[in-house]
């Protein structure tokens, strides 16, 4: 079998479906996050990690501590040979045994261990099924040698049950009660105390779930205390239930509350066994019976896993792509999509960030992930947002999920992602009835249409502008870390005022349709206004600032001794077209001059090495990590968008292939992060470990990085006119090709590049018929095609062939 990117720590299969492990010693703790949209897991390889439903901070159902060097907090699964006394674990922790072969394969939406110890193979899956809220592990068991192998198995996790981090543990075990129900071989969990707020106080509600833990066969005993399995002062790598010849079948309250099962298993020589279990949270009690029956039945959980697979597939089938540039192919296809639906819009956690919240900004832009997937979820994160603004047009920062507790905000650039997303909505699907679509304000239950809700958020940025006609920055813009530059409201954003003017002018379509001529002129007049301003005052001579403080203070200036240039005005600068088109390209010139290093475009430099509190925690970073003086990912693919937009292939795919995760994990000590999903940043030089992945998996720039390759080098995106198709590739590529599905039509698109061209379209067959009046330029729009049918696109490229 062909392995694609192999290192001495992994590899991908040939399809890029899967990542294989083939280390559990990897520079930091490698996972994947499994959700099937509620119910979920995060783990790594060595079998770290915890378990969630519906909201990894308020509803964890499984205790985790957050420590990359040590990763020890998991869900455990012991083997031990009962006649010899060897012990080892399905995963590599928590005992630590060196296999004679460990494999750890990441796929989407599942997870297998495969390991070999004295003798005995192992495979370990776990997945979440489609619609149940339940996790199943199915181990199967091979006995290799000659003799008949006498085995033990026992599992081990401890339960949280609420919000996480559980760390007053001698409080919460109070209110934790266990049980155990013979007829689904389950351990039971319920709590009298949930940490989330309610009508009749504090801290005075029941967790409203009920949380079990059961096996396919009968065990042999169990237990819920952790004093019992791991044995006082024990540990998790020699628990001491393992030397017991039962466990003592403890339940109820006051224990530290785990849960723990044991199950017997014989070998013949050659035989295989499966046992599974199963780690579910419900409502009721009735459920667990039902879900147990299914999920010991060996048939119903492989049914599941093909139903898992195949929903994968098909998600992230939709789009598929076939480049000269396998990494590109394997990113786009498969990986990128999967890391923004399942660990930044499904689970919204990751081992760097364990939370579980929504970010008013964070999930809007994610959700453009699912536009030439599923429009529908789109449109459903556009309501579920709308929910959380208030009628003045403010928003939260955040909220989460089931305890509805948000934060509201003076940052000022989270409400406008509403009115910028409605608008990607409706270029990709032409459904205008979004906006006639009801939803209540916080606070105001009667609401108004999403049309309100969007023009509110602009119209409550417009209200907050500076004498000199910027914006004002309040609290932090995009850039949560420059949070005190603004706090008096005098500090003003450049960048949020390059933002605000591209809405203005794209939602400009949106309001006229509306026949909402008095606003349509006034948001028209305020974008011509604020375009003079930020010519005027945001231009510093060679670039964009970034913005003022309060104090008046310049912040990315050439009068700055630190920060001196920000990356994100100079990208948007072009993506709103704010600069002229000679200006764009100077600041371009110079964004790339200053800005990009080995690892891709840092978003600001130099690095701040003494704090300012004028301008906030940013420069509290150490220099050269985060937002200080780093590559930080999601910005660094505004930079790959900005330069194709400009016409400079090679600049836009050299930058995509800096930012590329399976690029930059070839030599993974250096890199450290996992090489199949983006890192949130990679230091930058300042940094003592320059070039280091980290904070991986909830990064925003998933879905970015994917926009930026598909939609702007491979040029195919949607406009209310039609599909655009205007590529931006290297100029030695001859060849690509696309399946989009664009308003319920599929168009299968290739584009041959005989002429070694960058850029340039010479002709356009659909459907094997030259496109009528068309005229050699950089770009197409292929006409919308009736639902339901299918067309053949050949484009044949020619002309220019650098920028």
């Amino acid at each position: 079998m062909k392995r694609l990117f192999e290192t001495d720590a992994g590899y991908f299969t040939p399809d890029g479906k899967e990542y294989v492990v083939t280390t559990p010693r990897t520079p930091r703790p490698w996972s994947n996050v499994v959700s099937n949209g509620d119910t979920g897991f995060i783990v790594s390889q060595t079998g770290g990690g915890y378990s969630w439903r519906t909201n990894a901070q308020v509803n964890r159902i499984t205790r985790w501590d957050q420590d990359i060097v040590k990763d020890e907090w998991g869900k455990f699964l012991y083997v031990q040979d009962r006649d010899s006394g060897d012990v080892w674990s399905a995963a590599w922790k928590p005992v630590c045994v060196e296999p004679d072969f460990y494999e750890v394969r990441y796929g989407a939406g599942v997870v297998t261990f495969r390991s070999r110890n004295f003798g005995i193979d192992s495979a370990w899956t776990m997945f979440v099924p489609v619609d149940d809220p339940v996790e199943v592990w199915r181990l199967t068991l091979h006995n290799r040698t000659r003799k008949r192998r006498r085995l033990r198995l026992m599992t081990y996790f401890e339960w949280g049950l609420g919000a996480a981090p559980d760390w007053h543990r001698e409080f919460h075990k109070c209110f934790v009660e266990t049980s155990y129900d013979r007829s689904s071989h389950a351990i039971v969990a319920t709590k009298r105390l949930w940490e989330v707020p309610s009508d009749r106080g504090h801290w005075n509600s029941s967790w409203p779930y009920v949380a079990f833990h059961s096996c396919s066969v009968k065990p042999a005993s169990y237990d819920a205390s952790k004093e019992n399995v791991l044995g006082p002062y024990g540990s998790f790598r020699q628990p001491r239930g393992l030397s017991l010849k039962r466990l003592p079948g403890s339940t109820g309250n006051l224990w530290d509350p785990v849960a723990s099962l044991m199950v017997d298993v014989v070998l013949k020589p050659g035989e295989d066994r499966v046992v599974t279990f199963t780690l579910g949270v419900v409502e009721s009690r009735d459920e667990i019976k039902k879900l147990t029956t299914t999920y010991h039945a060996l048939p119903k959980v492989d049914a599941a896993l093909d139903r898992v697979r195949k929903r994968w597939d098909d998600l992230l089938g939709a789009a598929p792509v076939e480049t000269p540039d396998a990494s590109m192919d394997v990113l786009l296809n498969r990986w990128l999509p999967y890391q923004a639906i399942a660990g930044r819009l499904w689970g919204r956690t990751g081992y760097y960030q364990a939370g579980g919240a929504f970010g008013y900004r964070d999930q809007l832009q994610d959700s453009q992930i699912f536009l030439p997937i599923d429009p529908s979820m789109t449109r459903k994160q556009i309501l579920l947002h709308a929910r959380h603004q208030f009628k003045d047009g403010t928003v939260y920062h955040w909220w989460h999920p089931l305890s509805e507790v948000g934060l509201p905000t003076t940052m000022t650039d989270d409400l406008l992602w509403l009115p910028y997303l409605v608008d990607a909505y409706l270029q990709e699907t032409g459904d205008d009835s979004i906006l006639s679509a009801k939803e209540p304000f916080i606070d105001d239950p009667a609401g108004g249409t999403i049309y309100d809700h969007a023009v509110l958020a602009i119209e409550r940025v417009l209200a907050r502008f500076s004498p000199r006609g910027l914006p004002l920055i309040g609290t932090g813009d995009w850039n949560d870390g420059i949070n005190a530059a603004g706090i008096k409201w005098k500090g003003e954003s450049v960048w949020l005022g390059q933002f605000l003017y591209g809405i203005l002018r794209s939602f400009a379509a949106v309001v006229a349709q509306r026949g909402d001529s008095a606003r349509h002129a006034a948001f028209a007049q305020r974008a011509e206004a604020l375009r003079s301003a930020l010519n005027q005052h945001g231009w510093d001579g060679d670039w964009y600032i970034y913005g003022t403080t309060d104090e008046g203070q310049k912040i990315g200036s050439r009068e700055s001794t630190a920060g001196r240039i920000h990356l994100n005005p100079q990208t948007w600068s072009v993506l709103a077209d704010v600069a002229s088109p000679e200006r764009a390209r100077a600041v371009m010139d110079k964004a790339l001059e200053m800005l990009e290093y080995k690892a891709g475009p840092l978003l600001l430099y130099p690095a701040y090495s003494v704090p300012d509190e004028k301008i906030g925690y940013l420069t509290r970073y150490a220099p050269g990590t985060r937002e200080n003086g780093a590559v930080y990912t999601h910005a660094a693919t505004w930079a790959v968008i900005a330069a194709a937009k400009l016409g400079r292939p090679e600049d836009a795919y050299r930058l995509f292939r800096k930012l590329s995760p399976i690029v930059r994990g070839r030599r993974p000590k250096a890199y450290g992060a996992e090489p199949y999903v983006t890192a949130g940043n990679i230091d930058g030089p300042d940094s003592p470990f320059y070039g280091r992945g980290g904070w991986t998996w909830y990064s925003g720039s998933a879905a970015w990085l994917w926009k930026a390759g598909y939609e702007w080098i491979l040029g195919v995106r949607a406009s209310r006119q039609g599909l655009v198709v205007e590529p931006c590739i290297p100029h030695q590529w001859k060849r690509f090709a696309v399946t989009r599905v664009f308003r319920g039509a599929t168009y299968r698109i290739t584009v041959l590049n005989p002429r070694g061209a960058s850029r340039g379209i010479q002709s356009v067959q659909i459907d094997g018929v030259q496109m009528a009046s068309f005229v050699p330029r950089s770009a197409v729009v292929l006409p919308v095609q009736s639902a339901g049918s299918t067309h053949s696109i050949t484009i044949t490229m020619g002309g220019q062939k650098r920028a």
